[in-house]
């Protein structure tokens, strides 16, 4: 019964049609620019290191990239604090570097997405300094208030018991303006005001000035906090409740707080939509193919779905499925998978795709948190699933994350708490200097110093080391994203299911196209299965990729009725006739 369900809604969802626009059933990267390949000599990434790499990305076949951000920022939360959201940052060059990149892109024949940061600017930002001096036109640019007297000791103090995602107050008081201003991140990361039309409008413009660059979407960062509750009748803003989560009695930290007036408040989804006219508008307008829209939501499940769109107005075609990502880990089981991945593909509404992403920026790498051994088992779990793949840079290669010291740590989340407690909340282990090949600093970089340190690893596991090896995870995954392309792949049904705690089995086909069968082993020992018993098959199979420590080789004819699953390995086969 769960499977016709899960392949009737596929049909429903999918058509079993061509893709009709480029964006679908795509293969997306991640780049973070500043880690990706230094082009100047600085240790630091660039838009000329990555105008470089394009070519490398096409060769494997990836779809699109999405750039972290490259707004000039002074850098406290590397990108995410924009002091001009119309300007390139100059540690990753200029304007002119930026048009050279989307030109070598079109060129080569991959989409250039930007990430959209939204929810906040620098404290450096002309609107924030405009805004701090009260100017009519910046004024209610940001969120302020005067906070409250304390009755007791008539002191003034915060309006409000909210923390910051970066831990203590979300409040800091300005001298200048004699007020609080919000910050739900750095208190160098004031909150823009999505309750002022202005702002609204602004960073509308901000989306059209980039789309006039030549950009074919947009990744939108932080999508919860664009809304606070709107201000009671007394002018006041509450206190959230306590989390009452044992695991978290810092009062300090955000999850010490229930964060119900801070996040997911009922105007976000219309925001949504309302960027994603935007863009529909500006393809009316001007022409081309159609933009694209992905969101960062670490929200629920019902709020990411929501994301898609009402069913009258469009929203994001890729909202992120961070509910695959925040719940599945090294200890989930077979069936724990199948149930993550049923739940998205029966709750997305009609014609949209599903996406699947394990892997970012802001996360420990997916070789660290599941094992290195399972590296090519979760990639080609990834892109043998309907619809998007999402990769972020470095995973294809199955690298890990870099230890880094607390006196190296530069991660302002990591920064705000201590050395003892630092490295769990530090995102710095997985933004190290990308691995290109054994030279000095893994190619990354001419300079003798990096603005992360370079693994340790790097002269034994690098691009162009796997390049030239005829087994490797670079391999594995390049025949991955060309099976992707094949019909069954494209637009085919799926039907999954765990046969115990450690096995997962599916099957992708279109009708009148080969049958392929896809075999996880989540455990660390062989098991024979007869996969003759939950699917349609003939005697014998041919395998088209398996994990590097397969018993295996491509091409190779197995036996269905007596198929080895080696632990921790993942198997594509395709149905002989």
């Amino acid at each position: 019964m769960r499977l016709l369900t899960v392949v009737a809604i596929l049909a429903a969802v999918l058509g079993f049609a061509s893709a009709t626009e480029w964006w679908e059933s795509g293969n997306y990267y991640q780049i973070y620019p500043r880690s990706f390949r230094d082009s100047d000599g600085d240790g630091i990434g660039d838009l000329n290191g990555v105008t470089e790499k394009l070519q490398y990305l096409k060769d494997i076949g990836f779809t699109a990239t999405w750039l972290s951000p490259i707004f000039k920022s002074p850098m406290v939360d590397f990108g995410y604090d924009i002091a001009d959201f119309y300007q390139i940052h100059p540690e990753y060059g200029t304007m002119e570097d930026f048009d050279r990149m989307i030109a070598r892109a079109k060129e080569v024949g991959i989409k250039i997405i930007l990430d959209f940061v939204p929810n906040h600017s620098s404290d450096e930002n002309e609107w924030f300094i405009k805004s701090v001096n009260s100017d009519p036109d910046y004024k209610d640019f940001y969120v302020w208030h005067d906070g409250k007297i304390n009755e007791e000791t008539g002191e003034r103090e915060p309006p409000s018991n909210w923390n910051s995602v970066f831990r203590y107050s979300a409040w800091e008081w300005n001298d200048v303006r004699q007020q609080y201003y919000l910050h739900q991140f750095a208190t160098a990361q004031p909150d823009l005001n999505y309750r002022n039309p202005a702002v609204v409008n602004e960073m509308k413009n901000v989306l059209r000035f980039w789309l006039s660059k030549g950009v074919a979407g947009f990744r939108i960062d932080a999508i919860p906090y664009l809304f606070e509750i709107d201000l009671d009748r007394y002018n006041q803003y509450p206190d959230e409740a306590l989390s009452n989560d044992t695991s978290c009695p810092d009062p300090d930290d955000a999850c010490y707080l229930t964060h119900v007036y801070v996040q997911d408040q009922p105007e976000t989804v219309d925001m949504i939509y309302q960027w994603r006219e935007v863009v529909d508008e500006y393809r009316t307008e001007h022409g081309g193919e159609q933009r694209l829209l992905m969101t960062e939501a670490y929200t629920s499940f019902e709020n990411m779905i929501k994301f898609y769109g009402d069913g009258v107005r469009n929203g994001s075609q890729i909202p992120f499925n961070f509910d695959f990502l925040s719940n599945i880990n090294n200890a989930s089981t077979a069936k724990e998978y199948v149930e993550h991945i049923e739940k998205w593909l029966n709750a997305m509404p009609a014609g949209v795709y599903a996406n699947w992403v394990l892997g970012n920026h802001d996360n420990k790498r997916v070789a660290s948190r599941f094992g290195v051994q399972r590296t090519d088992l979760i990639n080609i779990l990834l892109q043998t699933l309907p619809g998007h793949a999402v990769t972020y840079n470095g995973e294809e290669l199955g690298m890990t994350d870099v230890f880094i010291s607390w006196e190296d740590t530069v991660d302002p989340q990591a920064c705000n708490s201590d050395p003892d407690t630092y490295y769990d909340r530090s995102r710095d282990p997985a933004r190290s200097p990308y691995q290109w090949d054994a030279s000095s600093n893994a190619g990354f970089t001419s300079a003798d110093h990096t603005w992360l340190p370079v693994s340790d690893d790097y002269k034994t596991n690098n691009a162009l080391q796997q390049l030239r090896a005829p087994h490797s995870h670079l391999q594995i995954f390049k025949t991955l994203v060309r099976l992707r392309q094949e019909p069954s792949f494209r637009a085919g049904a799926i039907k999954i299911q765990a046969l115990d705690d450690d096995i997962i089995v599916y099957s992708r086909q279109k009708e009148g196209s080969d049958l392929y069968i896809v075999v996880l082993n989540l455990g660390n020992s062989d098991k024979t299965i007869d996969l003759t018993q939950y699917f349609t098959l003939g005697a014998d199979a041919e395998v088209i990729t398996s994990s590097l420590q397969s018993q295996y080789i491509n091409g190779e004819t197995v036996k269905t009725a007596t198929f080895v699953a080696n632990g921790n390995v993942g198997t594509v086969l395709v149905a002989i006739n």
